[in-house]
């Protein structure tokens, strides 16, 4: 019988090590950027093109390699960074195994540059495959240029896989972002398709979190520090009132290496108990530097999870750091029943020296002094009361029967914006009352309608806002005074791309710039303070959900403006407003279920209440 056991071939080996290695565009990056970092670059650039499906393009100033180097870097488990086992135990570089270049080259077309400082020519290498096309040598600046072209050229089923070019990107911005945050002494810079998305020039850790995610980070951040003979933590946590839906800025690093940890997650939600809204998350950026010997990151293919050996340790200093430093910078709320703010001294006056009060009188003033005096009394004295020819003289020359006197005087009124119901309201029906300011409870023949109110404002509103984006505008009222909001680089490219559906609901923008939006003008059922709330949700989730299609869009906006637009449960509603709520909702096409399809109104028959009585 014939042996059925065989080794496999370097390019299908290294195929399937790329299955692991590299399972998008976001991968390639992350491995390129970290070579690059090893290499002890003072500047990155990344360039990429379709998402990286065409070009990803990492160019650096580090040390280079040498010709043999080159050829070598694209060999399995060919590393200068660990020469024997025990080396696993105090890495202190970002990669070691030797086998991402490798892997990627049997997915990809590879185009490298690369030249020592002390060298007088570099080295040209072309790779197709794991096939070396090419290899000569090159005039070519101190450092090295990977390009990665037509990933996944050979894999057709995997190149089907990977999602729409938004979605992909998204993840490439992440990796960019881990790797830009661990190493601020870096200058790093991000284009895509010929667009500049970010320059990060050599800052401090705060200035390149206000540098990536915006101007308005800046006063969300609350400074950690703890050092301990176990760990040394340093970094930032979000203020608890700007907590948001979403995970999006939560980021941990372990001796300057982004990790995913659900344990010290944990310990940070334990630190903001209590202080929290239900279902949302805080940011934070916490840089943790543990012995090397301590932790093992040789157990997972990406490396983003991490095998501590005193967990427990950790997550108790952690979560005692972040709850102090809460604590220390007066976030946590504070009652003092007995204390009156209205006897204490105003900052700016601390250095002020008290002053002897100056109190005037006028000494000519007698209040016995004779005014006027009328026939037949006494003296008058002074009153408050106007002589009667002067306010008499207010109403010379009008005529009340004149038809242009005061029956035509028109008097300017403060107009009520953001009206919740608009529109004419019919006379309301009988039998219809609100139940523990949650439900609106009505009466039907043969029975009762219990209807949700929030649910049915919220498909009253999907079903209006659908409809303003696509068939027609909604007016928008003028602001007096434009209101001008501070948003990162992403939301601002997200805002841009759902700018035309925003003004088809009624928002005015006077102008977007990289980090802030002027707006002149909202829809009528949002009031100007909420304005910046409900832009918030929307973009957060839009982020959540980004659309593969046009139409995809429009709903996830509709959805997100409706849900966030909503009368919320607790709202004590009058009878007109009641009754507005149940005719707009059987006018709406699907008036039973809200967009996520949840019930919005039950039927309780006569039949069903007699039960209750048996």
């Amino acid at each position: 019988m014939s042996d059925i056991i065989q080794l496999l071939p370097d390019h299908v080996a290294n195929q399937i090590a790329a299955g692991e290695v590299v399972q998008r565009p976001a991968s390639v990056v992350k491995e390129l950027l970290e070579n690059a970092i090893d290499a002890k670059s003072t500047q990155i650039n990344l360039l990429v093109k379709d998402a990286g499906k065409t070009l990803i393009q990492v160019s650096d100033n580090g040390i280079g390699m040498s010709i043999t180097d080159a050829r070598l870097s694209f060999e399995r488990h060919a590393t200068s960074k660990i020469k024997v086992a025990d080396d696993l135990f105090s890495l202190k570089t970002k990669g070691f195994r030797g086998e991402a270049l490798a892997s990627i080259a049997a997915i990809a077309h590879i185009d490298l540059k690369t030249k020592k400082a002390d060298e007088e020519i570099g080295t040209h290498l072309l790779l197709k495959g794991s096939e070396v096309i090419s290899q000569e040598p090159c005039v070519t600046p101190n450092g090295t240029m990977v390009s990665i072209k037509n990933l996944f050229f050979n894999i057709p089923a995997r190149r089907n896989f990977l999602k729409s070019d938004a979605v992909e990107m998204r993840h490439i911005i992440d990796e960019f972002h881990r790797v830009a945050l661990a190493h601020p002494q870096i200058t790093f810079s991000l284009h895509h398709n010929d667009n500049e998305l970010f320059q990060l020039p050599k800052a401090n850790q705060r200035q390149r979190i206000v540098a990536i995610f915006g101007g308005k980070t800046n006063e969300k951040l609350v400074p950690v520090e703890e050092e301990t003979e176990v760990v040394n933590i340093k970094g930032f946590v979000g203020k608890p009132e700007f907590a948001r839906k979403t995970r999006g800025e939560q980021f941990f690093f372990v001796n300057n290496r982004f990790i995913k940890s659900g344990y010290l997650h944990h310990a940070i939600n334990a630190a903001y108990e209590g202080l929290l809204q239900d279902k949302k998350y805080p940011a934070y950026f916490l840089f943790l530097e543990v012995d090397p010997k301590s932790i093992d990151i040789n157990i997972h293919p990406t490396k983003t999870e991490i095998k501590f050996d005193d967990e427990h340790a950790i997550y108790a200093i952690l979560r005692s750091a972040v709850k102090h430093s809460l604590g220390q910078f007066d976030i946590t709320p504070s009652l003092d029943f007995s204390h009156n703010p209205d006897l204490d001294t105003p900052y700016h006056y601390k250095d002020k020296n008290p002053e002897m009060p100056k109190v005037e009188v006028d000494r000519n003033f007698n209040p016995f002094k004779q005014e006027s005096f009328s026939k037949g009394s006494h003296a008058s004295f002074p009153t408050s009361k106007p002589k009667q020819k002067d306010w008499e003289s207010l109403y010379t020359g009008l005529n009340p029967k004149d038809s242009s006197g005061i029956s035509n005087i028109e008097f300017e009124s403060e107009e009520i914006t953001g009206d919740l119901f608009s529109g004419n309201i019919e006379d309301t029906q009988q039998g219809m009352f609100q139940l523990q300011k949650k439900y609106i409870v009505s009466t039907i023949k043969g029975g009762m309608l219990v209807i949700h109110q929030n649910r049915a404002h919220y498909r009253i509103l999907y079903e209006e806002f659908l409809k303003s984006i696509t068939v027609e505008a909604t007016l928008s009222q003028q602001l007096l005074f434009p209101l001008v909001l501070k948003f990162s680089l992403p939301e601002i490219k997200m805002l841009k791309e759902v700018k035309n559906s925003l003004e088809q609901i009624g928002f005015d923008f006077e102008k977007i710039t990289e980090e802030e939006v002027k707006i002149c003008g909202i829809p009528t059922m949002v009031s100007e303070s909420e304005v910046a709330l409900v832009l918030d949700e929307v973009l957060a989730d839009l982020e959540q959900n980004i659309p593969k299609q046009e139409n995809q869009h429009t709903r996830i906006l509709a959805e997100s403006l409706a849900k966030n637009t909503a009368i919320k449960s607790g709202t004590v509603l009058n009878p007109e407003e009641q009754n507005s709520i149940v005719n707009r909702l059987f006018a709406c096409k699907e008036p039973g279920v809200t967009p996520e399809n949840e019930v919005v109104f039950i039927r309780l028959n006569a039949e069903d209440l007699d039960k209750k009585f048996m």
